[in-house]
């Protein structure tokens, strides 16, 4: 029971960096993705670079480079922060190609009518684009943030006393090797279906008004 308590102690912690990650992930996709769609070509070739490498490098590899290697030499990292900016930019990579995917799904011709409306770019895609790609990367990005609050207990190699650091804590001090795991996996798997069914809901509700 004492271990069970202190698992469920971490869950704020888990929650903080996932949410806080994933929403600094997704503001930071946005230029991304508007890069991959320039008409400058170096910017798309580096937008599609910096996209490739956060999708690429593994996202503990990643935090370990943040934390002991940039925070060795530059910046004096805390853990939390290392953590979230760190899983920040791999969140940034993913999401920007959710994005993408999204605003491919728009027909062509949305694009056309609303340039032919005189509407301006920003106009086109607050009004027009985004509520229609919206509705197309909401399956996406509810599987990221998913996967990511899965991904989080990386963060536990770097010292953040989240779900995954706690647990181990708690099944070298008392002996338990296995029942500690067992509960850490029961709690990610109750923190992860509410996020599941909801996306569901939200898809099916947008999907009925389009039918509409």
């Amino acid at each position: 029971m004492e271990f069970f308590l202190a698992i469920l102690s971490a869950v704020p912690t888990t929650l903080l960096v996932t949410f806080v990650s994933f929403a600094l992930g997704a503001v930071i996709a946005l230029p991304l993705v508007a890069g991959r769609r320039t008409r400058f070509a170096i910017v798309r070739l580096l937008s599609k670079g910096v996209i490739d490498i956060l999708r690429g490098v593994p996202p503990v590899l990643f935090v370990f480079i943040l934390f002991f290697g940039v925070g060795s030499d530059l910046i004096r990292w805390e853990p939390i922060p290392a953590a979230i900016v760190g899983l920040g930019l791999i969140s940034a990579g993913h999401l920007a190609e959710i994005y993408r995917g999204g605003l491919m799904a728009v027909h062509a011709g949305q694009f056309e009518a609303s340039a032919a409306l005189g509407l301006t770019r920003t106009a086109t895609f607050s009004r027009v684009v985004g509520p229609q790609a919206f509705r197309v990367v909401i399956p996406g990005m509810a599987t990221w943030l998913i996967s990511l609050l899965k991904e989080s207990s990386i963060v536990s190699t770097i010292g953040v006393a989240e779900i995954m650091f706690v647990t181990n804590q708690s099944a070298r001090s008392t002996g338990e090797g296995l029942l500690p795991f067992i509960i850490a996996a029961a709690v990610y798997i109750a923190l992860g279906t509410p996020f599941a069914a909801f996306s569901r809901w939200l898809e099916k509700k947008l999907s009925f008004g389009r039918r509409a």
